[in-house]
């Protein structure tokens, strides 16, 4: 009973299957016939004996021609039979030359197969079946004895599982030659797919970038500008609460000096999150701000004599930023210099300082951030640090998305 109901999944989904791919089949031998059917017919109808040589020229070009000017019409339809008995959708081109291959090669040579497997299968009934219709012996003499009936049923049974597993190939078969002939050119899908990620990246960058902005007015316009209002307060009880005493007084100026620090804290979070100048001024004024809140001297040459997109801009300001950092933090430099460069449609920005050297984006430096930074918009990123110095940070950003 255990072997019955692990084998009746099994029978169930082959069956399915088998019907599945049968039906398919079917439709497809149909589909070949009316195709070839009507073309071949139209020279017998207008067959003549006294234009006898343009017969035989309609006979042979009729047929091919046919197809080629049919192929949008058999594509559809053949597109739909995959649809509706298969499951698979195939898309393309309204009209090209490897549809018209499918339907002059691929196509009949899948429906002649396909008249072999269900002349197979009928055979192989009729074989296996031998028992069923056996007379006794005697009485019609063309029918086997019992010897011969037992290899006919063999034999049957092989030409049943013939025809199923071919019937099956050929379906799959089918999928594949319409999937390569009739959908789309791999070349031009990789392309489409390709741009579509690209717009798709385009939108995420542009959808984080539009955040940080919000971000950035929120803190402005909200928090940095009551921890504004809550220092002035603190300042003027400071100037103006004389008669305090001295322990209350020291609340008021540890409170007034803590409100200062986190107003300077907030508006380096405010401009390392997006920073007004950028989008008012563009990126000399913006380098040049951060050039002059750098603990070492730096250096800033900016040639950009056209603006590029906001984006691009700003992975160029925070790359400049916290290039800087880094070197501040790690470098154990005395100087940097920053070269912001436009040449054609590509942004080029050079960090260089007179440091240790031996940065390596492996060692989580924040190197990495930086390559990551320029390849969300398609630039690239490339570092020379030997040990002893100097270092040079090179990033070359396309100026449009």
């Amino acid at each position: 009973m255990s072997l019955l109901t692990a084998i009746r999944p099994a029978f169930g989904r082959s069956a399915h299957r088998l019907r599945r791919d049968a039906r398919f089949g079917f439709v497809g031998i149909a589909v070949q016939f009316v195709a070839w059917a009507a073309p071949m017919s139209v020279p017998w109808l207008i067959y003549d004996d006294a234009s006898w040589p343009m017969d035989i020229l309609l006979a042979l070009t009729v047929p091919l021609a046919a197809p080629a000017v049919a192929t949008p019409l058999l594509t559809r339809v053949q597109r739909r039979r995959f649809a509706a008995l298969l499951g698979a959708r195939i898309t393309g081109p309204r009209m090209s030359w490897r549809q018209l291959w499918y339907h002059l090669l691929a196509g009949p040579a899948v429906a002649f197969g396909g008249v072999l497997a269900w002349g197979l299968a009928l055979v192989g009934v009729v074989a296996a079946t031998v028992f069923l219709w056996r007379q006794p012996a005697g009485r019609l003499k063309f029918l086997p004895d019992a010897m011969v009936a037992a290899y006919l049923t063999v034999g049957g049974l092989v030409l049943l599982a013939l025809a199923y597993w071919l019937i099956g190939a050929l379906a799959r078969l089918d999928t594949r030659a319409a999937t390569a002939l009739l959908g789309p050119v791999p070349a031009k899908e990789l392309e489409r797919r390709v741009e579509d990620l690209t717009e798709s990246r385009a939108g995420a960058v542009d959808a984080a970038d539009a955040e940080r902005r919000r971000i950035e007015r929120d803190l402005h316009d909200g928090a940095q500008q009551r921890l504004v209002s809550m220092a002035v307060n603190l300042g003027l009880a400071k100037a103006t609460l004389k008669d305090l005493p001295d322990e209350a007084r020291q609340v008021i100026d540890e409170a007034h000096r803590e409100a200062k620090e986190a107003i300077e804290e907030l508006n380096n979070l405010v401009r390392g999150l997006h920073p007004a100048v950028l989008d008012e001024l563009g990126l000399d004024a913006a380098l040049s701000g951060i050039a002059a809140r750098a603990p070492l001297p730096t250096r800033l040459h900016v040639d950009v004599p056209e603006r590029a997109a906001p984006t691009v801009e700003a992975v160029a300001y925070f790359v400049v930023s916290e290039a800087l950092a880094n070197i501040a933090k790690h470098a154990r430099a005395t100087r940097a210099e920053v070269t912001v460069v436009r040449t054609g449609d590509t942004l080029r920005v050079v960090v260089t300082d007179d440091g240790v050297g031996g940065a390596e984006p492996a060692r989580g430096s924040g190197l990495g951030g930086l390559a990551q930074r320029a390849g969300s918009v398609d630039g690239t990123f490339d570092i020379s640090s030997p040990r002893g110095g100097p270092t040079i940070i090179t990033v070359e950003l396309p100026c449009a998305l």
